[in-house]
């Protein structure tokens, strides 16, 4: 149950990101966006690991921690800001959640996990409902192909992201493994230092509090409690929780933003959802016959 709730708590800050980063995107560039997160990310990282007195981790982390940070915290959010300025949120969710099939196939082969039917079967109705959702929250199908190959990048480096922190989460903690991630992909931004210092001159001071709210809360939090959850389970079976993200972008856009969503985008997210039920579920045990 933990675990459960960690994971509810990651994919509906992760789908609040996505409105988030659609709001900042006029005002800021790519990379301006992802280091003025990941330095807010990073700050309250660190506040949560001193007052948990965790300190360095242990060397064996290193390797998984370096290459997520890299990846994860640092490609996948330049390249994620970057595609949502050329498409829209639903488009770039649907892109981004061919991620967990991709984790599973890594998984599969570097970690070893397998390739359960379940997990496959729920994969392919979450990606069913993903594409649904997407194409119809897209104009029509009409969406910038750079802007689409941009989503793709940080759907793959999301995945290996996932796929190098699950083993170095076996000698760290969750929050170990999260704040030193982000200090390093706050790190491989620091060339964008000056465009960060530029857009926030200039950025309306509601849109300089979201970028922030996206380091503490779809960052911090976030990232948490996804190594959290990911610790306690498989990353093919971690992975698949996220297709539930674009459902609730659906409905934080109609709250949010009053965009009522069509019957075609309903019927989408009911898909995605499904196949997450499917992917976690388990065979039921066989009773045996009375002889």
């Amino acid at each position: 149950m933990p675990a459960i709730a960690a994971a509810t708590v990651t994919v509906i800050l992760w789908a609040s990101a996505f409105v988030g980063i659609r709001a900042a995107a006029p005002h800021f560039h790519p990379g301006s966006l992802a280091l003025g997160r990941l330095l807010a990310g990073a700050l309250t990282l660190l506040i949560f690991l001193a007052i948990r007195r965790q300190g360095l981790p242990p060397r064996a982390a290193w390797p998984g921690i370096a290459v997520s940070g890299v990846l994860w915290f640092g490609v996948y959010m330049v390249a994620l800001n970057w595609g949502e300025q050329l498409v829209d949120a639903g488009t770039a969710a649907m892109i981004v959640n061919v991620g967990p099939a991709v984790m599973a196939l890594l998984a599969s082969w570097l970690l070893k996990e397998g390739f359960p039917p379940r997990l496959l079967a729920g994969i392919a109705v979450s990606f069913a409902g993903a594409v649904v959702v997407g194409l119809s929250m897209s104009d029509g199908g009409r969406a910038s192909i750079l802007g689409v190959l941009l989503c793709l990048v940080a759907a793959v480096t999301y995945a290996a992201g996932v796929v190098a922190q699950k083993p170095a989460l076996r000698h760290a903690t969750a929050l170990q493994a999260t704040t030193f991630g982000c200090l390093i992909g706050a790190i491989c931004c620091l060339p964008f230092a000056g465009q960060l210092i530029e857009d926030v001159s200039e950025a309306p001071i509601g849109i300089t509090l979201n970028v922030i709210y996206l380091g503490v809360f779809p960052t911090a939090i976030a990232f948490t409690t996804w190594a959290y959850a990911l610790a306690r389970t498989t990353a093919g079976k971690m992975g698949s929780t996220t297709y539930a993200v674009p459902v609730v972008v659906i409905l934080l856009s109609w709250m949010l933003l009053g965009e009522v969503p069509g019957w075609l985008t309903l019927a989408g997210g009911a898909l995605c959802l499904a196949g997450v039920a499917v992917s976690r579920s388990r065979p039921r045990e066989r009773v045996p016959a009375l002889q």
